[in-house]
Order: C-alpha cells, then structure tokens, then sequence
C-alpha cells in the first residue's frame, strides 16, 4: 500500500497533467478531483466554451474507468438514462438494456434543460447508487461520480434544479472566462494539438489507487478543535440570530446535515491533496463556498441587496470564529 504522501503525490501530477490541458480552470479541475475523492458529484456553472466537458473527459481518460457524456434536452425521458426493459421475441422474455448511467464517470451536460422527471432519475442514481428498472433494482458501479453543468446566460427553456436536489451535489462551483494570458496558452495549445506534438502523460491510476486514497483521506487528522470550527460554521446558517441581527435577515434557511458531512469530506481531501496530513481551519475556510453555495436559502431582503451566497458565506466566515 502506498504511502499518504506518495499516493497524494501522483494525485498532484494528475492534477498538474490536467492543468496543461485545461488552461485557466485550475479551481475546477482541483473540485473535479476532491469531489471523486471524496465520493461525491459536482455542480459546474458557467458560460459555454470553458471546456467543461474536455476537463471531466480528461479526467476519465486518466483513471481506470468509463466515461460517459449526457445532453439534457426537453424530450429526453428517465429510461434515455437508466435503461429500460427490451422484450426479445425469440426468447419470449424481458431483457434489460442498461443506459449510460451505468459508466463510471458521468457528465450530465446542461442538467436545468430536462424536465423534473430525467433530472430525479439521474439524481435518485446519485443518492442511492443504484437504478429501479420494473421490477428489478441495480446497483451502479462503486466509482461512480456525476459532473452536471448548468449554461448561467440562457434560463428559458429551463428547467431549475429544486434544493432538495441541489443538496445531493457534494459541491456547486461556479467558473469565469480566463485571463489573457491563459487564452494565449489556449491558443497555442490548440495549435500544437492540431500540430500533433506529443505530450507525455502520466501512468493512469488504477479505482484500487482511488479507494486507497479516500481511505487515507478518510483517517487524515481532524483536532476536535477543526470539527468544532466546521459545525459553528453550519450553525451559524441555521441560528445566525446569535452572531447578528443583520446576518439573520440575511438568511431565510440554513444549510443541511449533507452540508456538514460535505464540508468534513471536501476539507480533508484538500489537505491531503497539499501533503498535509491533518485538516486545518485553513482548508475549511478554502472549500467552505462551493458546500454553502448551492444549500443556502437568502431572504428577499439580501436579495433585493444585490447579495450572492458567496458574500453571505464570507459574513459568515467574519462572525465566528477559529477556535
């Protein structure tokens, strides 16, 4: 077995390969690797052309697995991604013909354009691991991650994700254009694809590395002192009456137990990807964002200041404090 900072260490190469690959999204590619870590689904936002799809395929393409994209458009129906039942008339029986659900790693493209029927199928495989087809219940692969998209610019035609839902998303991340001088590396590295020059890549990891690796993250040190921090955190969504008023008017529902086990999770699988071998209230505060993002409810009135999730989560960060 390998140790936590070796495994840790081809982790960051996997990384830093992808990185080459999709230039200016290095926040992206860091949630895309702790949410499989972490045994979790990510929620991507942002505008079209960012290479969302080319990152999760990368991915794929580097660690022992099968990979499968999904376009959600408004006809698609709940057996396009389960699978259904196929009648066989020379065996006068059902046979079930299984959908893409049943890969590894999946990228649900443009999840809000499905009506609320495809989008629980695909959900209710994410909570449960597993698919009811009919009669039968079948269980999905152990490595099974779902990276869903959402397009911010279009919403007509669209279909929001309810927050109950929202909450089975370990992370929501949301993704910007890059700098000019990332879309000068884009440039040249899309020519030197064209041009076909080769680039070496790493040794692919195996899903025993990956269980390995969220085992090691699973018994990395949390002081009780960190846990402590990480539920003050969560409470202070849900009782923000006692840190201040004006947070309190702020905040129209707080963030769910999942929020907790998902700010744990993610927390420590960003310290191990650092080498480090115990979680601190630094790597809580890092990740603390892409968890709240998509669970905290705000008022009208945060609303009709103009307010975001990510300003109310920092007032939240203001207000309690490091233990």
């Amino acid at each position: 077995m390998e140790s936590n900072t070796l495994l840790a260490s081809r982790f960051q190469t996997l990384q830093a390969h992808i990185n080459q690959h999709i230039i200016g999204q290095p926040h992206l590619t860091q949630r895309m690797l702790m949410a499989l870590l972490s045994d979790g689904h990510i929620l991507v936002e942002g505008p079209p052309g960012l290479a969302k799809t080319k990152a999760i395929k990368t991915l794929a393409e580097l660690i022992e697995g099968s990979f499968h994209r999904i376009q959600f458009t408004p006809d698609l129906l709940p057996s396009d991604i389960t699978g259904t039942e196929i009648f066989r008339p020379e065996t006068g029986a059902f046979e079930f013909q299984s959908g893409p659900i049943f890969h590894n790693l999946i990228l649900a493209d443009e999840i809000n354009r499905a009506p609320a029927k495809v989008q629980s199928a695909l959900l209710e495989a994410m909570a449960e691991g597993q698919v009811s087809v009919g009669k039968h219940t079948l269980p999905l692969e152990k490595l099974f991650m779902v990276m869903a998209t959402q397009n911010p610019i279009e919403q007509e035609g669209t279909y929001p994700l309810p927050e109950a839902q929202l909450d089975r998303f370990i992370m929501h991340v949301k993704i910007a254009y890059p700098s000019a001088d990332s879309e000068y590396k884009i440039l040249e590295l899309v020519e030197n694809e064209e041009r076909q020059v080769e680039v070496i890549q790493p040794e692919n990891l195996s899903q025993a590395d990956l269980f390995t690796a969220r085992n090691q993250i699973l018994n990395l040190h949390m002081a009780d002192a960190v846990k402590t921090y990480l539920v003050e955190l969560v409470m202070a969504t849900r009782n923000p009456q006692a840190y201040s008023t004006d947070l309190a008017n702020k905040i129209e529902y707080g963030v769910s137990p999942r929020a907790t086990l998902a700010l744990s999770r993610c927390a420590r699988a960003h310290a191990w990807l650092q080498g480090k071998d115990f979680v601190s209230p630094d790597d809580v505060q890092a990740v603390v964002h892409d968890v709240f993002r998509h669970r905290l409810l705000l008022s009208f009135e945060a609303e009709a200041e103009g307010l975001n999730t990510d300003q109310v989560t920092d007032q939240i960060l203001s207000y309690v404090p490091v233990v």
